[in-house]
């Protein structure tokens, strides 16, 4: 009897195999390729204001191992920070990928102290850019930066994502009143696979993601410091939790998340500070 059950499974594979290389060979399987990226988000201190050659290298080999990048406080009064954003992406280039880049124009900020740029940066061979990215003009009123916005997709197919990229206000400048404004940004871009990426200079703990929290979203990361003291304090180097990227995880699945601790010693706090006071923070995930 053991061999006729041996027989019994062996044929019900080879006929399983043939009706697998019928759908395949007459178009009629559908096999959707897994929409998996990574995210990363970084506000780049005075981008194009105060980093050597050296320094733009150890820039592009962080954000060398992500998909997509979206950058805050990109020098905006002079052509400075775009040409370190090209410079980047020139190193990102010789890495071994290929990389392309869009950066915004100056926001329309209550004074050219405030104004800056942003950017993304995306992996060519796997990410799409749809569309051009734009400044929302629709929040210069509100915020003092307003968000850059970008909608990507990978090449392997799937449904688009949105990015917003943003730099708040200061902390003491109740950033949240800028912040209220994004939980229509599903709405206004009729879709539910929006990113909220940036510097929010608030914790996730602000009252103010609590309507966020009831509609599905959630940060990529708790209670996690991302700022840089001028000076170890013991051996802690780090500040304030105020950098994140959220998702709704209704239609994101989120497989890791954290920051990238370009420091890890207190004795290169003082060289580190040189690429930013903030770390990068990222997600891995897969969309619905």
């Amino acid at each position: 009897m053991q061999w006729i059950k041996k027989w019994d499974v062996e044929t019900r594979c080879i006929a399983s195999l043939r009706i697998f290389l019928f759908l395949v060979f007459n178009g009629m399987l559908i096999i959707l390729p897994a929409q998996e990226f990574t995210l990363l988000s970084w506000n780049i201190q005075d981008l194009g204001q105060s980093k050597d050659d050296g320094e733009i290298r150890s820039i592009a080999e962080i954000i060398n191992e992500f998909d997509i990048i979206a950058v805050q406080e990109v020098v905006a009064k002079d052509p400075r920070g775009a040409q370190a954003i090209a410079q980047i992406a020139d190193e990102l280039n010789r890495m071994g990928d290929r990389w392309d880049y869009r950066v915004s124009d100056p926001t329309h900020s209550p004074s050219a102290h405030i104004s800056e740029r942003y950017a993304f940066f995306w992996r060519a061979s796997k990410i799409q850019l749809i569309g051009r990215p734009y400044l929302d003009r629709e929040l210069a009123h509100a915020c003092y930066r307003e968000p850059y916005l970008g909608q990507f997709r990978l090449k392997a197919g799937g449904t688009p994502f949105h990015v917003v990229n943003f730099h708040s206000r200061t902390y003491d400048d109740q950033p949240e009143d800028e912040i209220a404004h994004f939980i229509h940004y599903q709405n206004r871009l009729a879709s539910e696979l929006v990113f909220l990426a940036g510097d929010f200079n608030l914790s996730e703990d602000h009252p103010v993601w609590s309507p966020f929290y009831e509609l599905g979203y959630q940060p990529s990361i708790f209670a996690t410091p991302t700022t840089l003291k001028r000076k170890c304090s013991g051996s802690n180097y780090l500040n304030h939790s105020i950098d994140n990227i959220y998702y709704d995880e209704d239609v994101v699945e989120l497989h890791l998340s954290g920051r990238v601790d370009f420091v890890k010693d207190c004795e290169l706090l003082e060289i580190r500070r040189g690429l930013s006071d903030h770390l990068p923070v990222f997600l891995e995930c897969s969309v619905n």
